[in-house]
């Protein structure tokens, strides 16, 4: 099947995404002004493209926007939360969102500033709009104007319909490999460590660790330390492979230590 092509079979994991970033926002909400952090700054751009309805890719290509443009300019020097809506709005435009940089400038302002009136047409908006407007610039400078929507999500969706071949339908359908792969990548893009891997060695690791976390073993294939299932889609070493598991779940930790 062309990766390209929507696999209609899987599981509607954009809804399921949803659900995991609504209980995650609704049980945990964070004053983002007392904290200037790369792992908020990300958070950040998750809950505003949730409130936004962006699709997942669409966050998690703002948010390696956003880790990118950190990697070469300094935090202290830019506004976080600014950079950080600013890409929520450039990967809307790269996506073809339906959301306006109104919008944008309405949900980056009522997260950041919790409880605080909405923004009328008055001067403050017009400022907080100017701001992202110039903002844009700036991060495309920053980036060279090479922009590129991430494609891990593409190889897990080519991977997870080949792995629901090999399984049984019992297992397949009893073990939640698919979405917790997925949220695995979703979540992964909160910290710049996912710049570091080629997209097919993130999929291939976000699949293990649902893997391991359900205690899924693919038929037929006996796991040493010279053979694995992924060997079939990428010739990946497994020390990066659990080199990558750990840092996402790192990042479970980070959600739990503000």
């Amino acid at each position: 099947q062309n990766m390209n092509q929507p696999n209609t079979n899987l599981i509607d994991l954009m809804s399921h995404q949803r659900e995991h970033e609504e209980l995650k926002f609704k049980s945990r909400r964070v004053d983002y002004k007392n904290y200037n952090n790369s792992f908020l700054g990300s958070r950040y751009i998750f809950e505003c493209g949730y409130k936004l309805k962006a699709h997942p890719i669409t966050i998690a290509t703002a948010s390696s926007l956003y880790h990118q443009f950190f990697r070469d300019f300094d935090a202290t020097t830019y506004d976080r939360y600014l950079i950080g809506a600013t890409c929520l709005y450039i990967a809307g435009k790269m996506r073809d969102e339906t959301y306006k940089l109104r919008d944008v400038v309405n949900v980056a302002h009522a997260t950041l500033h919790r409880g605080s009136a909405p923004l009328d047409l008055k001067e403050e908006y017009w400022l907080r709009r100017d701001a992202i407007v110039q903002s844009e610039l700036l991060v495309m400078r920053g980036l060279k104007f090479q922009l590129q929507v991430p494609t891990a999500h593409k190889f897990l969706m080519h991977y997870l319909i080949t792995l629901k071949a090999w399984l049984s339908k019992a297992t397949w359908d009893s073990t939640p490999i698919c979405q917790a792969s997925f949220s695995f990548l979703q979540d992964f893009y909160h910290d710049p460590a996912v710049l570091d891997y080629k997209a097919q060695l993130v999929a291939i690791s976000c699949i293990h660790l649902a893997m391991q976390c359900y205690g899924v073993d693919v038929p037929c294939i006996k796991e040493t330390d010279e053979l694995s299932w992924f060997d079939v889609f990428s010739k990946e070493r497994k020390e990066d492979v659990w080199n990558v598991v750990e840092l996402i779940m790192d990042n479970y930790n980070k959600e739990g230590s503000f």
